[in-house]
Parts: structure tokens; C-alpha cells; sequence
């Protein structure tokens, strides 16, 4: 895969049933507030870290508030060499109407 895929929330808990990882890339504040269950805090500050400790070639979904910043933060992702990378459309709060059951809050990880 050469460049990202954009999903509907429906698409993206398949894959999180599967094992992908999921990415929040919100603020922290937000992040603590709600975000979805299992979804790891990526920002500017552990970006780094986050890749090298990374399976590449393991299924990553990006998440923002409505799902724009995620295509920027997922064509990055891509091109530090992941390999297997989705935006997910219309964001947290999209994700959040979807599946309300699947949201947690709590400090960014």
C-alpha cells in the first residue's frame, strides 16, 4: 500500500476487531476527555517514539475530530514507511454516534 485509505467508522471497527491499531491524534485534553476504547495519543511531542516502537506493517487507523487533520497525519504515516494505513472518516465524532459504547476517557497513554 502506497498511500492511505479513508474509512467509514463501520470499516474501521472491523479492523479494530482484527487488531488494528488505532491512533488519536486530537489534543491531549480532548484526547483524556473521550476518545475511542484502546486508541493510543499520537501528537507532535511522541510522533517519534510512537514509529520506532511500531509494527509497520500492522493495520493503523488515524483519527482526528471530523476526519481532515487524519488524512495529513495518515500520508505521513505512510511515507515513515507504515504500510498498512486508514483515515477514518468523519472522525472521533463520527465514531462517536456510531459506536457510543466504544468510548473511553481518561489521560493520553
Amino acid at each position: 500500500m502506497s498511500e492511505f485509505k479513508r474509512i467509514p467508522p463501520e470499516q474501521a471497527q472491523a479492523l479494530r476487531e482484527q487488531g488494528a491499531v488505532v491512533v488519536d491524534i486530537r489534543d491531549p485534553s480532548t484526547y483524556a476527555a473521550a476518545h475511542i476504547s484502546g486508541a493510543q495519543h499520537v501528537d507532535n511531542h511522541n510522533i517519534q517514539e510512537f514509529i520506532r516502537a511500531a509494527d509497520l506493517d500492522a493495520p493503523l487507523i488515524v483519527a482526528c475530530y471530523h476526519g481532515n487533520s487524519s488524512q495529513s497525519a495518515a500520508a505521513y504515516l505512510v511515507s515513515q514507511g507504515f504500510s498498512d494505513v486508514y483515515s477514518l472518516d468523519g472522525g472521533f465524532e463520527l465514531w462517536r454516534t456510531t459506536y457510543p459504547a466504544e468510548i473511553s476517557s481518561g489521560d493520553p497513554q
